[in-house]
């Protein structure tokens, strides 16, 4: 798996550079629907090597994501976060065709409705 981008060959660089973002909820979601839609284009196209770009940069954001989660010395609201944020990777990467309906659905609970309010009242900085 790629640890970062530049392990990535052109094309696929190029369409996925500065793609990974997941500062905030906002931000992940919007992240994971691009890479799906690229993802989407270059199955469509029959393209492996292009579906599997964008797998490896999904897997390079939970990781990341999970990383930052288990690092102590960052903010429990910010760890909490990020851990939710590795969970949607995950999602994604395990089963694309489900995600935005289970992200919906997600987005729902009490549990993700309390990090969200973390995360706009300042809490999880």
């Amino acid at each position: 798996m790629a640890r970062r981008l530049s392990e990535i060959e052109s094309p696929y660089r190029e369409a996925l550079a500065e793609i990974l973002s997941f500062s905030t909820f906002a931000e992940a979601e919007e992240t994971i629907l691009k890479l799906d839609a690229l993802c989407r284009n270059y199955r469509s196209a029959d393209d492996p090597k292009g579906v599997d770009c964008c797998r490896r940069i999904a897997f390079l954001g939970r990781r990341r994501a999970e990383l930052i989660g288990r690092n102590m010395r960052v903010n429990p609201g910010k760890r909490m976060q990020k851990m939710e944020i590795a969970m949607w990777f995950r999602i994604w990467l395990e089963t694309p065709a489900i995600f935005e309906n289970w992200l919906a659905m997600r987005k729902t609970t009490g549990e993700f409705n309390k990090l969200q309010q973390m995360e706009l009242s300042g809490k999880s900085k």
